[in-house]
């Protein structure tokens, strides 16, 4: 083959390799409109195109997203008057720049090791958080509530119902002879009882210092208050004393210290004074403190009725 038909050739070849890649170039150019048609029927890309507007119209109109919570402590000024007034109220002058610089550190301190305490879970299942808190909010519940000026006619018709708690005590005048168990031992309450016949009749000014066993404190008690004799002789022993008609020699009664025969002088019986005799702003303060309480009371309760309480082996309470 000589040269000119090698040149020949190598043309027909270069011609052929062009148009082979136009065909090839032209035959992907038309399969695209084919593909990105079938793309945009796909259900699955409407859902996604949706999704991406509603997450751009949000970024749009949502308000920015706060800090994470307790990484900020504020201190307002009345944060800082409260830390000044403190100071000044231990210490009687006001704090220097640098103290004061302490106190807001020390508050902040505080702060801070209360809200990693609360991030921990400190708090929870601590019986002292509890009780804590519980005091809390029982103070908040007294705090908010609203009390007006109670009228008289009001006044008058509670202390009608509770009057008790304004009695003038009753006093009592008396004398004794103590019977010692250290002494008598088992026969103590029986020798008292010998003894008691032997003052039958016996008047006040006679001479008991024979019969008994030498007391304490003394023989003789003059307008005594039944608060008073128990934290002497013990409640039983009041109450036993503050019964008994005066005039004679009666028991023997026991007390925490033994046994002893005693003769009432004198006894005035515990009286509620009428509404007109007590202090108006005593049974004002009563009547506030009765409302308040009642408050805490419905306050409790209402609380109480969002909950139920299991006992084990028992049932809902």
């Amino acid at each position: 083959m000589d040269v000119a038909h090698l040149v020949h050739a190598g043309r027909e070849s270069g011609r052929l390799s062009r148009v082979m890649h136009a065909t090839v170039v032209e035959d992907a150019d038309r399969a695209k409109p084919r593909s990105l048609a079938r793309w945009m029927r796909d259900p699955f890309v409407h859902f996604l195109a949706i999704g991406l507007a509603i997450l751009a119209l949000y970024a749009l109109v949502a308000p920015p997203l706060p800090r994470p919570p307790g990484t900020r402590i504020t201190l307002t000024e009345d944060d800082l008057l409260q830390i000044r007034m403190a100071w000044s109220a231990k210490w009687l002058r006001p704090p220097t720049p640098a103290e004061m610089q302490d106190l807001v550190a020390a508050k902040v301190r505080e702060e801070v090791l209360y809200r990693e305490a609360l991030a921990m879970g400190l708090e929870q299942d601590d019986v002292i958080v509890k009780r804590r808190m519980a005091q809390k909010l029982e103070f908040l519940t007294e705090d908010v509530t609203t009390l007006r000026d109670p009228t008289t006619t009001e006044l008058a018709r509670w202390y009608a119902t509770n009057g008790t708690q304004f009695a003038i005590p009753g006093h009592v005048t008396f004398r004794h002879v103590y019977f010692s168990p250290d002494k008598r031992g088992a026969q103590t309450e029986e020798e008292a009882r010998k003894a008691l016949a032997q003052l039958s009749g016996a008047g006040a000014s006679s001479d008991t210092s024979q019969l008994g066993d030498a007391f304490f404190d003394r023989s003789y008690y003059a307008d005594r208050t039944p608060e008073e004799i128990a934290a002497l002789f013990g409640t039983s022993f009041s109450k036993a004393l503050v019964a008994l008609p005066p005039g004679a020699w009666q028991g023997p009664i026991e007390s925490g210290l033994g046994w002893h025969l005693v003769r009432v002088d004198a006894a005035t019986p515990e009286r509620v004074p009428a509404f007109s005799e007590v202090d108006r702003e005593a049974v004002k303060t009563a009547w506030i403190d009765a409302q308040r309480a009642e408050a805490k009371r419905r306050a409790y309760e209402a609380m109480r009725a969002k909950y139920e309480v299991v006992l084990p082996g028992a049932t809902t309470q």
